[in-house]
Order: C-alpha cells, then structure tokens, then sequence
C-alpha cells in the first residue's frame, strides 16, 4: 500500500467556517515565506482557469507579466497526434503569422525540444538548450518570425495533466531583454506544476467542449472523478463517475469526502482545508493523494484544485459556494503508469518519467523512444539515467519496482 505524504501551505484566509476546519486539520502556516512580487496574482488566475477553459488566455498572461515578458502559451498534443494551442492576448498576433505563414515548419523549437528535454536535468528549458548563439541570429525562425515581432528568448516546462496528452507551457520574452536566468526558470516550473493541477479537470473541460455546454453538464460527461466541495469539506456535487468511485478507497462520511485508510484520509483533509484557505494559492509542487482501491489492484489519485468565487455567469453561480475540486484518476493494470505520479513518487523528470513508464510495461528502448519522438539512443541515455537515480539495473527490476509502488 502506497502511502501519500505532504506539508499543506495555507496563505490567504477565506472564511471563519474555513479557519475552524482548517485548524481542526492542524495546517501548518506559511505565510512568510518568501515568494516572486506576481507569483500570488498568476497562480491565482492559474486556478480561475481550471473550471472555465475560456480564461486560459487570461491566465497566461498573468503568467508572462509576472517575469515582465510579452505573453504565454500552452501547446496540447493527444495520442492521436492531434494537438492544440492557446496563447495570452500579448502573443495574438504572432500565433495568427506563426499559421498563416506556416512558420511551424521552421520551428527549431518544436522539432528540437523533444530530444533537448529528453536529456535535461529539469523539466525546464529555453533557448540556451534548444540553439547555439550563432543559429538564434541566423535561423529563419530566429531571424525572421520572432524578430519580425520584437520576440527574443522563451523558456518552457513541460507538464503532464493527463497520461493522454502532453502539454507545454513556453513564456515569450521580448527581443531587448536577455536569456531566462536558472532562477527565473525555476520559477517558471514551480508554476508548471499549478498549471498541471489546474488542467487535470481543464484539459478535460477543453476537450468536451465545456463552453458549450452548462458546467454541470459537461462534468457529467467527463470520465473521471469530480467532486465540488465547500470551504468546510461538504460535498456539493459529485458526477456519476466520482460516484462509482466513491466505495473504491474513498467515501463521503458525513456528507463530506475522505478515504477508508487513516494516512490518506488525514492527508485528504488537509489538502481540502488548505485549498479552502488558501484562495487557489498553494505554493509548493501541487501533490496528489493516493488513495488504495478496496474493490481491486491499484490505486485512486486525488488532485485537489482550489477555485475561487467571482462573479457572473452560469459557471459562476454553480461554484458559488465551491472552494475546491477533487478530481479523481484510477490506475489500470494493463496501461502504463501516470508519467507525473512516476516522476513524483521516484523523483525523475518528467521526459524521464514518460520513458520509465512506457519500459514498465514491456516496451523496448526503441519502441519506447518512437512513442516519445526521440531517438533510440537518447532513450537509451534516458534509461540510463532512471537506473542511477532508481538503484535498478535492468528493465525488469523497473518494471518490478513500479509494480511494489503501485503505479501500475
């Protein structure tokens, strides 16, 4: 049985109602700790997104803002090779050249970026990774298409909301300032794991085509587990498949949502409580909670988005007295592991973790690396660097090692 641990980081008091289940919870404060001016206001507008796809635009500008850059886009691509983007009002116009003009035939960015954050040491990269000083004044892409629209250098994460479908989120900088500092890209990571929080529930309302459609209608339609909670930890609305769910691990007691097993239950607690305090701020690396199931093999992963009230609309008046979203993930045995789940539980990048669980269940380096987009020796490289970090040897010991975490 896996156990899930983690340190809650309240900041921003949302109610008495809340403050008294908080402290029942014994949430830690952390107030003081020190954070980047901007940091609050773009994780803030991070999870305003999370229920209302049509506010990404919104979101990602906040981003951008924060480092003082021109905008910022997210790049969604399917199994099936269908993709898509989103990109903050600072960046409108050179989306529109980039289609029109079919520039993403030049893109070294995106034809290079799989392999280059393949062999990265962090889940972050910007130009410095992707293209020599010499290639960034003379490549097309470089010298013509961003320079044409006062663009310079970018810096991008990759994240995982769904094992379905891979997402970049790239911040573009304007011409006259210089490269991503480390610490500028640490931050932009740090902000990559709220995004892939946020886009759990998201990426899933994007591809129902939620804003055609009343909310409540669309979560019912979405395939995995949605429970809207108040500040208290009541639940308010649970979907057919969040009720399915509920029996497997987790239950609702008392009207509210908790787990069969103490751990977890505790650790579910204060992730609701802090989400109730902390207005969709959550400083540390969103985690979530791992629930074993009782009716079979595996595991439930719990994500637990903040929202916040504001006014207006149909979305707004169903999440008026919401303070967070579970959403819920079931493990299969016969499919590969979540990448994400994979790269927190064994302390792996994410380009690592989506290799390791392609491996632990059965694929060849080479039929693995065809998978990613790269090549067999970089995957080989890759593999190579999951063993040290893992104390394995051998893909059969990592098969086994994911199987004992249950992961698969």
């Amino acid at each position: 049985m896996l156990d899930e641990t983690g340190t809650p980081t309240p900041k921003v008091r949302r109610g008495r109602s809340a403050m008294r289940w908080a402290e029942k919870q014994k949430v830690p404060d952390t107030r003081d700790r020190e954070v980047p001016a901007g940091f609050v206001e773009a994780v803030e507008a991070i999870y305003d997104a999370a229920p209302t796809p049509e506010r990404w635009p919104a979101a990602l500008q906040a981003i951008a803002d924060l480092f003082g850059d021109v905008g910022g886009h997210l790049i969604y691509q399917r199994e099936d090779g269908a993709y898509g983007t989103i990109c903050s009002p600072g960046l409108e116009a050179a989306g529109r050249d980039y289609d029109a003009a079919e520039w993403w035939r030049h893109d070294v960015r995106f034809s290079r970026s799989l392999e280059c954050g393949a062999i990265a040491r962090s889940d972050t990269i910007s130009d410095r990774d992707i293209a020599t000083p010499e290639e960034m004044k003379s490549l097309p892409f470089y010298a013509q298409f961003l320079r044409s629209h006062g663009l310079g250098w970018f810096g991008a994460v990759g994240i995982s909301p769904d094992p379905r479908v891979g997402v970049a989120l790239a911040v573009q900088r304007a011409a006259d300032r210089g490269p991503w500092s480390d610490a500028e890209l640490e931050t932009l990571g740090r902000l990559g794991r709220h995004v892939e929080n946020a886009l759990r529930l998201g990426i899933r309302l994007i591809n129902a085509e939620a804003s055609q459609h009343a909310l409540a209608d669309a979560l019912t339609r979405l395939g995995v587990g949605v429970f809207l909670l108040s500040s208290d930890g009541r639940v308010l609305f649970a979907n057919p498949a969040g009720q399915e769910l509920a029996g497997d691990g987790l239950l609702v007691s008392g009207g509210r949502l908790t787990a069969h097993a103490e751990g977890p239950r505790e650790t579910l607690r204060a992730r609701i409580a802090e989400a109730a305090l902390g207005e969709g701020l959550l400083l540390d690396a969103p985690r979530p909670v791992i629930v074993q199931g009782r009716r079979r093999d595996g595991f439930l992963a719990v994500h637990v988005i903040p929202v916040r009230a504001t006014e207006g609309g149909i979305v707004e008046a169903l999440l008026a007295d919401v303070a967070a979203i579970a959403v819920v993930t079931s493990s299969q045995a016969d499919a590969p592991a979540d990448p994400a789940l994979v790269r927190d539980l064994l302390g792996l990048t994410l380009a690592e973790a989506r290799l390791t669980a392609l491996v632990g269940v059965g694929l060849a380096p080479r039929e693995a690396g065809e998978r990613l987009g790269i090549t067999e020796e970089t995957a080989r490289t890759t593999l190579k660097r999951v063993f040290q970090k893992t104390g394995v040897t051998r893909q059969s010991e990592l098969s086994a090692l994911l199987a004992r975490m249950a992961v698969r």
